[in-house]
């Protein structure tokens, strides 16, 4: 399988186990058709091996770990059952390492798929495959997506409990048990994920300048370039339909700047879907519109706007990538004040903002990205990236590359 591909599911039960050359850790997490667990029973690992449809067995370090689905048993209301792999020892990430997951007839063992992750190299912790309900019938689907922050950045995605570490004990206390990988079973009354282990020693690479995440929880956000904001509120997706306003000046007065502001759509294997721009204002079955195209620059306000129903989006549209490019040839550094601002549809709210403070002689920009995780969560990052082209078509292999 490659990442995003499917397969029907010939049998009822069926277990995913992952091998790679290190000892990993296999859970599942059973989810609502909001991406969430109900709550922490539906997390199954090596501390709670059990749950409604879904078991965990233990490798013992000669065999892999597995997780077994039986969907005639999971229960009503879980959609998708997502299978996560890490490496068992603490940050050790999967550089060099190429983990398989094999999905078998869990009667007979026989092999209907096996999935190899491509270019994996910070990740600490996977999903791996999902085993997803749609139109009646159960499929699976190989999906590979990482996370730099462990086992407890997926199990937070998803609605799980991470306890938070405790404080340094007294030297008199005996330390908390650690899990160990003997044939005796570790208990398991502990519904909670444990707390993410401490980092290596080796720092990592020092993130680019205004990089890091936030949410829209204390309102509307302006963004440096390299930052990322998670669209949601209070835990919770707080929008459906956005409108993504671009805007800019001519530099110099008297001066007409006749730029094109576009969205690429793109799959998740960065395949390009499809580019609205305005000679293709409607995409996706009209999930995203373009306003059409300014010829100035002039006036307050936006000056083209690309409304798009994230509500609406195919599920294989999983990111967007909006540019502006000159066609005329001018350069961005005869542009002033060029801007992106994220909208809320419905209010008219202003959600994020971010202003463009450079300028390359260049005639294209990616301004910003919108990234669906796999949680079901959008987050959008700033970019202000230059492009030597002067329409969308020359945009498409540099924004797949910077998805």
């Amino acid at each position: 399988m490659t990442p995003g591909s499917n397969i029907p599911l010939s049998a009822a039960r069926v277990t995913v186990d992952v091998t790679a050359p290190v000892r990993l850790d296999v859970s599942g997490l059973l989810l609502t058709a909001d991406g969430k667990v109900r709550s922490d029973d539906d997390f199954i690992f090596y501390n709670q091996p059990t749950g409604q449809g879904v078991t965990y067995r233990s490798g013992g370090g000669s065999a892999p770990d597995a997780i077994t689905v039986d969907t005639s048993a999971v229960p009503p209301g879980i959609e998708k059952i997502v299978v996560t792999a890490s490496p068992d020892a603490a940050g050790q990430s999967f550089q060099g390492i190429e983990p398989t997951a094999t999905i078998r007839n869990a009667d007979d063992n026989s092999v209907l798929a096996t999935f190899t992750p491509p270019q994996l190299g910070a990740e600490t912790a996977l999903v791996i495959v999902e085993v997803y309900l749609r139109g009646g019938a159960w499929k699976a689907r190989a999906v590979g997506q990482g996370y730099a922050n462990g086992l407890a950045g997926i199990a937070t995605d998803f609605g799980v409990t991470v306890e938070e570490p405790a404080p340094a004990a007294p030297p008199a206390q005996p330390a908390a048990p650690q899990r160990s990988h003997a044939a005796t079973p570790p208990p398991a009354a502990a519904p909670t994920m444990p707390a993410a282990p401490p980092a290596p020693p080796a720092a990592p690479p020092a993130p680019a300048p205004g990089s890091g995440k936030i949410n829209l929880d204390k309102g509307r956000v302006s963004l440096q370039k390299n930052q990322t904001v998670s669209l949601v509120k209070g835990g919770r997706p707080v929008l459906s339909q956005v409108k993504m306003g671009l805007g800019w000046e001519p530099a110099f007065r008297g001066k007409d700047i006749d730029l094109d502001a576009s969205v690429i759509a793109f799959g998740p294997q960065r395949n390009h879907i499809d580019s609205c721009y305005f000679g293709k204002l409607s995409i996706v079955n009209g999930a995203i519109k373009h306003s059409g195209d300014n010829l100035t620059g002039e006036g307050g306000g936006d000056d083209e706007v690309i409304v798009v129903d994230l509500g609406r989006l195919p599920q294989e549209v999983s990111g967007l990538v909006f540019t502006v490019n000159s066609f005329s040839g001018q350069k961005f550094t005869e542009v002033a004040k060029a801007y992106c601002r994220l909208i809320d549809a419905a209010s008219g709210e202003e959600l994020v903002r971010f202003d463009l403070t450079g300028a390359e002689a260049q005639t294209g920009v990616m301004m910003a990205k919108l990234i669906r995780q796999y949680s079901g969560e959008w987050e959008m990052t700033a970019m202000g990236d230059f492009v030597k082209s002067r329409t969308v078509r020359g945009m498409v292999k540099p924004a797949a590359k910077a998805l």
